[in-house]
């Protein structure tokens, strides 16, 4: 296996306080159904995703990233990344092994250059995905995720040569969006300590986020950025918070790239760059998603 590399975003796994409440919040009105939990970890998928779960929730006295599942394409993928990996002196967790999540599955865990937490897996088992019916909003697939970084050439660098992201756009220099499949990306990089700035979750398309937008206003879920639409990526969006204070987007009509063509981009910084309408004035902005802390759960292995 000459270039073993990640293949998908497939999961991300969410740590805090207020177990239950946080809990009943991702399954009503966030709109994601709960598959199973034992009382301390919770798993939800969405349903016009074949991954049998796209979120986990474990409680803990600190609010954290607990960590990033991404897949790869087989159990010979899995072995060549946790030997490369290991070879160029990252962090291992676990060697690969079976997994006991729901799907189940063969993979690993490592750290990132961070210190985030990362499970590369091969070989879970699928479930049905349907099509989302108008006026449904709910959350057909887990997006992306973006990560605050104290040194992002570093963190690009990491993910490009490890894992074998592709770099699809740039944000000046301070913001990098990286895919590895032909979403635009699946996971990017802002400056800052390093820690979870938001997860986003792709609607069926652009009235369905607006639909979901207007419910989580409905039920008073605090909404601290948009509705508008990004230049990278050229999706639309609405973050909110969640009840432990993390942020959270509605996002939809993300680009596909064709790798044979698409030409990485640097967008010069600027208000109508981070929302090509301008209609994003009537939220907090960007400043009102909070300051950015260092994730206490940093180097930390998750107990499961």
């Amino acid at each position: 296996m000459s270039n073993p590399r990640v293949s998908k975003l497939r999961y991300v796994g969410l740590a805090g306080p207020d177990f239950a409440v946080e809990r009943n919040f991702l399954h009503d009105p966030w709109g994601l159904p709960e598959v199973a939990s034992d009382g301390e970890l919770a798993y939800f998928r969405a349903e016009g995703s074949t991954e049998p779960f796209i979120t986990r929730w474990r409680g803990t006295a600190q609010r954290g990233l607990d960590v990033i599942g991404f897949a790869a394409d087989s159990r010979a993928d899995v072995d060549a990344l946790a030997q490369k990996l290991a070879r160029s002196g990252v962090k291992m967790i676990t060697e690969p092994h079976r997994l006991d999540s729901p799907g189940g599955g063969y993979g690993f865990r490592c750290f990132d250059g961070d210190g985030h937490a990362l499970e590369i897996s091969s070989d879970v088992a699928p479930v049905a995905a349907r099509a989302l019916n108008r006026g449904e909003s709910i959350p057909a697939v887990l997006s992306h995720v973006v990560l605050h970084t104290p040194d992002i050439k570093k963190a690009v660098a990491f993910y490009e040569e490890q894992l074998g992201f592709k770099v699809s756009d740039w944000l000046g220099d301070f913001m990098s969006f990286l895919r590895c499949d032909d979403v635009h990306h699946s996971i990017a990089f802002i400056p800052g300590p390093p820690c979870l700035n938001h997860v986003a979750y792709e609607m069926r398309d652009m009235d369905e986020m607006m639909r979901g937008a207007g419910r989580l206003m409905k039920n008073k879920v605090p909404l601290k950025w948009g509705p508008g639409r990004h230049t990278a990526g050229n999706n639309t969006f609405s973050y909110f918070f969640d009840p432990v204070g993390n942020s959270l987007e509605y996002t939809a009509e993300v680009d596909r790239v064709d790798d044979a063509t698409w030409k990485p981009t640097v967008y010069p910084p600027g208000f109508e760059i981070t929302d090509q309408w301008g209609t994003s004035v009537l939220s907090d902005g960007p400043q009102g998603m909070g300051k950015p802390v260092p994730d206490p759960a940093l180097w930390q292995a998750p107990p499961v």
